[in-house]
């Protein structure tokens, strides 16, 4: 049962804004999720032939302009633009206009990980290739990990609170909790609130390094799965007080009930089932619901041996065997980092909505050691009135967000 507070006033999410491998746009993003469609491809924007694995989530049809002016977008490296590009499709989507921004107290929470991880690498391309006086003035400015955030500030006209989060592949859900808690501690009226992460050699190179890259599809749960796949995209909510959307007649996509975070403090990249489990449960502590609540669990679901085997015991530790639809987006996505866990939430949203759970595709061999159901292949038609969103980082920067159906 749900025990909000009753003097605490309902955050709703009102407007939803994604560019991926799989669909710029929430239509055509939930469209090919529930088809179980595959956004995993040859890499084009670099040269793999000295890697172990030569795929990824790249989005091969993305054009900046069309989202923003010409001359700004110059301005702006790969993941600003994302990050702008969802934003925007937020806003147009919540019914928001220029003029109703301007007036309010709008803010931004943004997260990632590598930042804008693309200009740094040109930079030490062109320092070690030719030298440091070579860098250009443009590659200093667009690199900073703040300039996501402030774009979209800037290209929106936004004069709230302005914040990035930089906790790896929790950030999305960070920067949601953010907002939903700047919104009850009345210090802004709307927010957008997400995460954008760019396609990295950095992050490619790296997991091909430790091989912890799959060489040809991601399967998570899966007995024979092989490792992730690095991705890229951006994920954006706009988030209000309910009484706000109501009077200006917004469609009102879910409720956003609470968030719960926690630390490992064990291990750089073997997670903790305990760590994992603790961070569920303060999500549910903190939405005043029980396990028993819960429909549906969108899994950070990497498609790693172990980051899959520690989130499958964590989740049957804490809801005590309970067969949970348990599925994972990253099949079909790959690992988008920082926008990972604000993806995840956007398709929290419209399954609440819509009382549809998106697959996991991939699935062929069951894993004893990751004993839960995964909607496996196709998409589920299940009453859906409750969903956790868990975004489990390196470091164990864990993050867990409760998503309620609207009422």
């Amino acid at each position: 049962m749900n025990m909000t507070k009753p003097d605490m006033e309902q955050i709703v999410v009102t407007g939803l804004g994604v560019v991926t491998s799989i669909g710029i746009g929430k239509d055509l993003f939930w469209k090919n999720l529930l088809e179980g469609k595959s956004g995993i491809s040859e890499v084009e924007s670099f040269d793999t032939k000295d890697h172990f694995t030569h795929i990824g989530g790249e989005i091969k049809n993305f054009k900046p302009c069309e989202f923003m002016n010409k001359g700004k977008a110059r301005l702006m490296a790969r993941t600003s633009h994302l990050a702008v590009a969802s934003a925007r499709l937020a806003i147009e989507d919540s019914g928001l206009t220029p003029s109703e921004l301007k007036s309010m107290r709008a803010s931004v929470c943004m997260g990632t990980t590598g930042g804008e991880s693309q200009e740094i690498e040109e930079i030490d391309s062109i320092w070690t290739k030719q030298n440091a006086d070579r860098v250009g003035k443009w590659h200093l400015i667009k690199y900073p990990v703040n300039n996501i955030s402030s774009s979209v500030a800037s290209e929106l006209g936004l004069n709230g609170i302005n914040r990035m989060f930089t906790t790896a592949c929790a950030a999305g859900n960070y920067a949601i909790g953010c907002g939903l808690d700047l919104l009850r501690l009345n210090k802004a009226d709307v927010i957008i609130a997400g995460g954008a992460e760019a396609f990295s050699y950095l992050s490619f190179t790296g997991f091909n390094q430790v091989r912890a890259a799959a060489p040809e599809k991601c399967q998570p749960f899966d007995k024979n799965r092989k490792g992730m796949i690095v991705g890229e995209g951006s994920g954006a909510l706009v988030l209000e007080r309910l009484s706000a959307a109501l009077k200006r007649g917004a469609t009102i996509y879910a409720e956003i009930l609470g968030y719960g975070l926690s630390c490992d403090a064990k291990h750089m990249t073997n997670p903790d089932t305990k760590g994992l489990a603790m961070c569920m449960q303060n999500a549910l502590n903190e939405a005043h619901i029980t396990r028993d609540d819960v429909d549906y669990i969108c899994a950070h679901g990497t498609g790693t041996v172990h980051n899959d085997k520690a989130e499958c015991a964590a989740i049957n530790t804490l809801f005590g065997g309970r067969r949970l639809p348990v599925s994972s987006i990253k099949s079909m996505l790959g690992h988008t980092m920082g926008a990972a866990s604000s993806i995840e939430a956007i398709a929290c949203c419209l399954t609440v909505k819509n009382n549809v759970i998106p697959p996991t595709i991939n699935f062929e061999v069951p894993d004893p050691e990751c004993n839960v159901d995964c909607v496996p292949v196709k998409a589920r038609r299940h009453k859906v009135n409750i969903a956790l969103n868990n975004g489990f980082a390196f470091g164990g920067n864990n993050s867990c967000l409760v998503i309620k159906k609207s009422e």
